[in-house]
């Protein structure tokens, strides 16, 4: 079970892509979130999905791959929505059917369907535990995961999404990839344990209603903090005085800059990725109980189980201090 990550392979991908229009947590967001929701879970579902960790760890960016590197024009829409346009909140349709019906197919591809498409996914994964099938339940599970993190990343649910309505363009990348992959070893990623979840509807909504909220105050921090300081405290400088930037074309913030920032934001970058892992858990765990409480541990070798129970118990273990052993990403944002 204990495989090497091919997580190499998938950055190799991004090489292409210009992360000035990813719309996600980055590798190591969704890695994290993936498998940390893992130990969130109640057994017996717990040692199911870890017999899986590394395929689920692994799936946990194909839907971006799909969206760039595939080039999948239905892919791009599920990632996000741009809630101002579509008008008062209260007004907006809660599902999929309703929304169709409202709004053509153009806007919805233009302004996302994100909610819509986590309420369906989460049904495709009820059906799938229903049925036994191993292959979908994985496959699912793990696409699953990748939309609720979206849903916790708050400039996925707005038209500035990458600040550039506000010159802060940039700041997409920066609060979702280099902050974590910087201060991701500070970060506590252990939670409370998954919940179930009465009406997934209602709770899909309250997610993406409440990190729209935490917009303006991320867009705010970012303009109070780098109006005052000076340049080399915001950017990493090379001996010519030019902000040093990515492979991908990002510029480099310092190290001190995404510290004063996630402080200012009382938190914000590790308080979502908590949330992201509890609610992966709890979506998984409520599409399992309302599929019957099947037992998904009959679909593997009983002996596999029992061969993954002590590195279960010893990942289990470093979860419950907050951290997260025996997996690797390749950084985005790799220090200089």
């Amino acid at each position: 079970m204990k495989k090497k990550l091919l997580l190499t392979g998938l950055l190799g991908l991004f090489f292409f892509i210009s992360l000035k229009q990813l719309q996600a947590w980055g590798l190591w967001g969704h890695t994290h979130i993936n498998r940390a929701a893992v130990f969130a879970l109640p057994e017996p579902l717990r040692s199911f999905f870890f017999n899986h960790a590394d395929y689920l760890t692994e799936e946990s960016v194909v839907p971006d791959i799909r969206k760039y590197a595939m080039n999948d024009k239905a892919e791009n829409p599920r990632h996000y929505i741009d809630l101002e346009s579509f008008g008062n909140p209260d007004s907006i349709p809660r599902n999929m059917k309703d929304a169709r019906a409202k709004y053509d197919s153009a806007f919805l591809q233009k302004n996302g369907i994100l909610p819509w498409y986590i309420i369906q996914m989460t049904d495709k994964l009820t059906k799938a535990m229903k049925d036994g099938n191993k292959a979908e339940i994985l496959f699912l599970a793990a696409d699953l995961a990748h939309y609720v993190g979206d849903a916790h990343m708050p400039l996925h649910t707005a038209l500035n999404h990458d600040g550039q309505l506000t010159n802060q363009k940039g700041i997409h990348a920066f609060w979702e990839s280099q902050i974590p992959e910087w201060m991701g070893d500070q970060f506590n990623l252990h939670t409370a344990g998954a919940h179930f979840i009465s009406d997934i509807q209602a709770e899909t909504w309250r997610i993406i209603l409440e990190s729209h909220q935490l917009e303006d105050t991320l867009l705010q921090a970012d303009r109070d903090l780098s109006a005052s300081l000076p340049k080399d405290k915001i950017y990493q400088l090379d001996d010519q005085g030019k902000v040093v930037k990515t492979k991908f074309y990002q510029a480099y913030h310092t190290q001190y800059y995404c510290e004063q920032l996630e402080q200012r934001m009382h938190g914000m970058v590790e308080k979502q990725l908590q949330r992201s892992i509890l609610d992966v858990a709890s979506y998984w765990y409520t599409a399992w109980m309302n599929a019957g409480q099947p037992d998904l541990g009959s679909l593997d070798d009983a002996a596999l189980t029992a061969d993954n129970k002590p590195m279960l118990d010893k990942e289990l273990n470093s979860w419950m201090t907050g951290k997260l052993i025996h997996l690797k990403t390749e950084y985005e944002f790799p220090r200089q």
